[in-house]
């Protein structure tokens, strides 16, 4: 199924009204990681709304394209994202992390819409590699997208798969890093410097696209260029504000998982208005 395609001013009110949703969550559960969520928001909603081939009622279409979320922490985004799609009610969006629920405070194949389980981080780009190779072999035109966070691209994992993604020319994978800056025990410049980022990619021989991850004409045209991209796999890093949309938890290392208590949920909810 191909979504209407959303204007620029549409696709801003949605992710607003997407970061309304998470703060709502995360309110309500008590728990959760507000910050990532919310930096990423734009990056998601973009690419759900304008760009995959999906189809709610039939999640296994075999010709859908595929999407994994390897910051899994970052759930409640993609949650409220596969709620507004069709995936299931929003209603159940406020079953966040509650037991029995089937939206854990981790994604698993519970959960209609999410390919594959995911929490420990570094892995997300092998995964996606595997389905881009899947893709390739069953000769199928499904494109991948794999969504991983700035503070996991300092673990080993991921430039395995990097090289991996590279060599077996996986021009039907994209890549999209949420660099914000900030992981959950600080800055990452502090922790393990990530800079040059764009020239570490290259050198793996991805095509690198860099982006202000909160502009949605940028992101629209980073996607669309992706597609074109032939022999390569594409990473596009989009430089994102940690907690972005709510004053008080942008740039807030304290806001990587804490959730808002009542009274922070509804000034972020005023903001967010």
């Amino acid at each position: 199924m191909d979504n209407r395609q959303l204007s620029i001013k549409e696709l801003e009110t949605k992710a607003k009204e997407t970061r309304r949703l998470i703060i709502e969550m995360l309110a309500k559960a008590g728990s959760g990681h507000p910050g990532g969520s919310l930096s990423a928001t734009d990056l998601v909603v973009a690419l759900y709304f304008n760009i995959l081939h999906f189809n709610p009622k039939d999640p296994q279409w075999p010709d859908r394209d595929r999407f994994h979320m390897s910051k899994g922490h970052c759930c409640p985004l993609w949650y409220a994202v596969l709620a507004q799609t069709g995936y299931f009610p929003k209603e159940e969006l406020m079953t966040l992390r509650q037991l029995g629920s089937r939206l854990q405070g981790h994604p698993a194949r519970s959960t209609p819409g999410v390919e594959s389980a995911s929490g420990s981080l570094g892995q997300g780009l092998s995964v996606g590699l595997g389905m881009a190779l899947a893709a390739k072999m069953d000769k199928k035109n499904y494109r991948v997208y794999v969504l991983m966070g700035d503070g996991e691209t300092q673990e080993g994992n991921i430039w395995e798969a990097a090289m991996a993604c590279s060599h077996f020319s996986c021009d039907n994978l994209c890549a999209i890093l949420d660099f914000n800056g900030c992981q959950i025990d600080g800055r990452c410049e502090d922790i393990m410097g990530l800079e040059p980022l764009a020239a570490k990619w290259q050198a793996f021989g991805w095509h690198v696209i860099e982006i202000d991850g909160h502009d949605m004409r940028q992101i629209l045209s980073a996607y669309e260029e992706a597609k074109t991209i032939k022999s390569k796999p594409t990473i596009i890093i989009g430089r994102t504000v940690k907690g972005k949309g709510v004053s008080f938890m942008e740039g807030v290392i304290g806001f990587h998982g804490k959730a808002p208590t009542k009274e922070e949920a509804e000034k972020a909810l005023k903001e967010l208005a």
